[in-house]
């Protein structure tokens, strides 16, 4: 089994990592934000947990539209099941990126969506 099943596994049967325990505690409290939707998603992904970590990603963006990272990362995490959803995340995070003057996040969704749609053309 590899690391990533055995934590998805482990948060599934309450015996979460510990970093997301904390960020879940952190929901509804003054210091929930886009950073903090963003980290919560993050670590949802790297668990394997990629409906949780959708969710948590749009929060973060819904909180900051400008938020390169967050958009960058939900076109990630919808890349392999929802790919027009992924494309669409990506061509908002650009154009958030590019009004922030954020150009290596440009250029790497950039990439990503170009790559998507080659690949839908296939």
């Amino acid at each position: 089994m590899r690391a990533r099943s055995k934590i998805g596994l482990a948060y599934l049967s309450g015996n979460g990592p510990p970093l997301i325990s904390s960020l879940e505690k952190l929901i509804g409290t003054p210091r929930d934000g886009a950073l903090l939707r963003f980290s919560l998603g993050s670590e949802y992904l790297k668990a394997g947990e990629t409906a949780r970590a959708v969710e948590q990603l749009r929060e973060a963006v819904q909180r900051d539209p400008e938020y390169s990272a967050a958009w960058k990362l939900l076109g990630k995490a919808l890349s392999e099941n929802e790919p027009a959803q992924a494309l669409e995340a990506w061509k908002r995070g650009i154009e958030a990126a590019r009004r922030k003057g954020d150009r290596q996040a440009e250029k790497e969704m950039t990439v990503f969506a170009r790559r998507l749609e080659r690949n839908a053309a296939k």
